[in-house]
């Protein structure tokens, strides 16, 4: 069951007594905690049916005893345990979990890891309530999850424009929603977000970001690599060395499997490309620029230059210079 799922059942008044949530992506777990702190019950409910616990600080006996108390003046009372990871006898909550009230809501988040399924508690949880797997959203998934956020907010977004958020933010899911956010109460009823109102609004420059710098290395377009670069060592928090390798890395290791393909044209890279017309241009730029051979060196040379921007034989060089000197080598790859 999704997050949307869970929080539209809930809408509905349809509740399960143990709601655990679990998982790397801790974007969808807050989602639906504070839901659940902030939504299920009225204000006046909630003052006197909501208990908040935080696992560093929790007693396993203390929370089994506010789960099995009954609601005043209401249905239904919420038990919120927080940071459950960080709870060391946790499954010290297994007498309660056996035996639920049903006018108990008990939602439980656990962050960074999961149960193991094989054991008894993690198969007590799933037979008495419900298990939410938070999954992290893969790199290649971002474009597709940010156009259907928007989209479910009523907007719609250009392909540069959404190359600029995944590019500068990355899989920050949190970050990502708050920069929407923000866009959305800004941009009013302009229903089509675009690479200005990325600019304007995020404060990502539409002409100094690193898809620009890749699509200049895709161009062998040495002016603006070296423009970029000047940038970003005149605004290194704007664009930090830190985000721009990665990104570099990222795209260049997808390059590589393209070059064993038998059809390489635009209609085959589309969906390889989360059908992003501008990313498939780079790519069929960076094939008529680059052999495979060369694409290998340039791996390699993102690699060496991630470990000189964290101390390792770089001989105290700067992070613009260890992109000048990274640029001048991919440019010069024989």
């Amino acid at each position: 069951m999704s997050s949307i799922s869970i929080i539209s059942e809930w809408k509905k008044n349809v509740f399960k007594p143990i709601y655990w949530l679990e998982g790397e992506e801790e974007y969808f777990i807050d989602e639906i905690m504070e839901y659940a702190e902030k939504k299920i019950l009225s204000e006046a409910d909630a003052s006197f049916n909501q208990t908040v616990f935080y696992g560093k600080d929790a007693n396993w006996a203390d929370i089994i005893n506010s789960c099995r108390r009954y609601p005043m003046f209401a249905e239904r009372q919420v038990v919120l345990l927080k940071e459950a990871q960080q709870m060391k006898d946790v499954e010290k909550l297994e007498s309660y979990i056996e035996n639920p009230l049903s006018s108990t809501i008990f939602v439980v988040s656990y962050k960074g890891k999961t149960l193991d399924g094989r054991g008894k508690f993690s198969k007590l949880i799933k037979k008495k309530g419900e298990v939410f797997l938070s999954k992290k959203i893969y790199e290649n998934q971002l474009p597709g999850w940010i156009s259907g956020y928007l989209q479910t907010n009523g907007f719609k977004i250009t392909p540069k424009a959404l190359n600029l958020i995944v590019d500068h933010i990355g899989n920050d899911l949190s970050r990502i929603v708050n920069e929407i956010d923000k866009l959305s109460l800004n941009i009013g009823n302009e229903k089509n977000v675009t690479e200005d109102d990325i600019e304007k609004y995020i404060g990502i420059s539409k002409e100094y970001n690193i898809f620009e710098l890749q699509n200049a290395f895709s161009k062998k377009d040495n002016g603006k690599v070296i423009r970029i670069i000047q940038y970003f060592e005149a605004n290194p928090k704007a664009v930090p060395i830190q985000l721009i390798l990665p990104s570099l890395y990222s795209y260049f290791v997808k390059i590589l499997p393209v070059y064993q393909m038998g059809d390489k044209s635009e209609r085959a890279l589309k969906p390889l490309f989360s059908f992003n017309p501008h990313l498939v241009d780079q790519v069929l730029d960076t094939l008529k620029n680059y052999s495979f051979s060369q694409i290998e060196q340039v791996i390699l040379l993102l690699h060496h230059s991630n470990l000189k921007s964290i101390g390792i034989d770089s001989s105290g060089l700067s992070p613009g210079s260890i992109m000048k000197e990274l640029s001048y080598k991919i440019m010069n790859c024989k």
